[in-house]
């Protein structure tokens, strides 16, 4: 069972980190490791739920625009669908194929230290893109796809590996943001479903809406903050918490 104080410290870790490029999985190992926490997989799947909402809140006006233009037809809606359906191949196989495998590891320290290093490595080496102002493409999106089935490990930043790739390539900031937090939708719900077999009745409902409704109201706000980081050409800026964290990690795995 999770207390109603619990429920409000996993709503905040998930609302910021989930957001922000330094992993929500990571950090949710490690808080379950030294704080002793142990929610639910229905637990787990509300506060997903919740930071989903926050993507439909935030980016309803290009959700409602690609909805019209595919509806209509349009060739630039039916392309970007198109881009996301090829983006959500990578994470759709893993999920499947390896989901077992990814649960045998989530727990480990060892494993959340490397994963934190490798989210530095990445937000480093995107200060430096190939050639700037590239657009989406089939090879681009299935690359950054590529990315996000990489962050189910967990330490890997999923917008951290996504928005990554996507800036390396040279894509512009804004159209690779906008890109990988429309790609979260179908992640999210295609993992939702895949653990829903093991969702039993939600015995701790009460604790379970106050972390989702907390999560969404932290990360409405990470969500907004990190945006604005993007535009202001700070989002590497993450690499060093999520380096230091790291180091500190495998150091209190190793001992």
């Amino acid at each position: 069972m999770i207390s109603m104080i619990e429920a409000i410290i996993l709503g905040i870790v998930q609302g910021i980190t989930e957001w922000l490029p330094i992993s929500s999985s990571g950090h949710l190992v490690l808080f379950q490791h030294f704080f002793g926490l142990s929610p639910s997989v229905s637990f787990d799947i509300m506060l997903h739920l919740g930071s989903l909402i926050v993507v439909l809140t935030v980016f309803w006006k290009d959700i409602l625009k690609l909805a019209k233009g595919v509806l209509k037809r349009e060739k630039a809606s039916l392309k970007m669908l198109a881009y996301l359906a090829i983006a959500s191949i990578p994470i759709a196989l893993v999920g499947f194929f390896l989901n077992d495998l990814i649960k045998s590891i989530f727990n480990s320290l060892l494993t959340v230290g490397l994963s934190l290093l490798f989210t530095a490595v990445l937000l480093f080496i995107s200060r430096y893109p190939k050639k700037k102002n590239k657009k989406l493409g089939i090879k681009n999106t299935f690359l950054i796809g590529i990315a996000q089935a990489i962050a189910i490990l967990p330490g890997v930043s999923r917008s951290g590996s996504t928005i990554s790739t996507g800036l390396v390539l040279g894509i512009k900031k804004e159209d690779v943001a906008r890109f990988s937090f429309l790609m979260f939708i179908p992640a999210i719900l295609g993992a939702s479903l895949l653990e829903i077999k093991d969702v039993v009745l939600v015995t701790d409902l009460p604790a379970a809406v106050v972390g989702t409704i907390t999560a969404m109201v932290v990360g409405f706000f990470s969500l907004k903050l990190l945006l604005n980081l993007i535009n202001k050409n700070k989002f590497s800026n993450f690499a060093w918490y999520c380096l230091v964290l790291g180091i500190i990690t495998l150091i209190l795995a190793l001992v």
